[in-house]
């Protein structure tokens, strides 16, 4: 398929047998591309692409992850992290000291993270870490579910759409690449928080959506003081 030509293609289907490169949503096995996910064939610039179409949530190196801990081993943790994959959490990758067989003390099944996807390799197993700054387990606080292709749109440029949401409803706000997102704060501003988010996850194409949803937020807080007032 020549230039920018685009087809569905699924999980397992050949894309290329050694012409072109692997890019974004492909997999490379004894020199021929396959598609990793349900999506868009597209080439680009020599790239082979498949662009998801909807669908899980593909995991890459380096992505800020929202996961909870469905299962527990002596030297590790299970992850789910809205993917295909589960992602093993090993005891080095924690900022804690861990005795083997001790894991449960730490993070038992059901518990929150923000973590950060360590590695994925060519059969897509995933490896997750919590050494870096900032990452830990979330105490408490509700998480909710987006498509993660509109996690960008959410952000905002250089994060101005999240930061104008967590400060107009005094709200701490994690958003993860994997279309997870934890919310914290009194209930009715996380409402109005989930609300907001959920505005842009259904207006994801729209213009002038920072106004539209700081009008939303303006109203919605405004009338909170006045009955408070009242």
């Amino acid at each position: 398929m020549e230039g920018g030509g685009r087809e569905v293609v699924l999980p397992g289907d050949l894309l290329d047998s050694g012409k072109l490169k692997a890019g974004a949503g492909t997999y490379v096995q004894d020199g021929r591309i396959y598609a990793a996910q349900l999506g868009i064939k597209s080439v680009k610039a020599n790239f082979v692409n498949v662009i998801p179409l909807g669908g899980r949530y593909i995991p890459s190196p380096g992505d800020t992850v929202i996961g909870k801990v469905v299962d527990i081993g002596p030297s590790n943790w299970f992850i789910d992290i809205n993917s295909p994959y589960q992602a093993p959490l090993h005891v080095n990758e924690v900022p804690w000291r861990v005795d083997f067989g001790d894991t449960a003390r730490f993070m038992n099944i059901g518990d929150t993270l923000l973590a950060k996807v360590l590695m994925v390799d060519e059969t897509k197993r995933v490896q997750v870490t919590m050494k870096e700054q900032g990452l830990r387990k979330l105490q408490g606080g509700q998480v909710m579910e987006i498509s993660y292709s509109k996690v960008p749109r959410v952000i905002g440029k250089g994060g101005s759409m999240i930061q104008m949401i967590k400060t107009m409803t005094n709200t701490r706000i994690f958003v993860g690449q994997n279309g997870r997102i934890w919310l914290d704060g009194d209930i009715e501003s996380i409402l109005f928080a989930i609300r907001a988010i959920k505005m842009i996850e259904d207006n994801a194409q729209a213009s002038h959506l920072t106004e539209k949803v700081r009008e939303y937020l303006e109203s919605a807080t405004k009338k909170v003081q006045v009955e408070a007032s009242n």
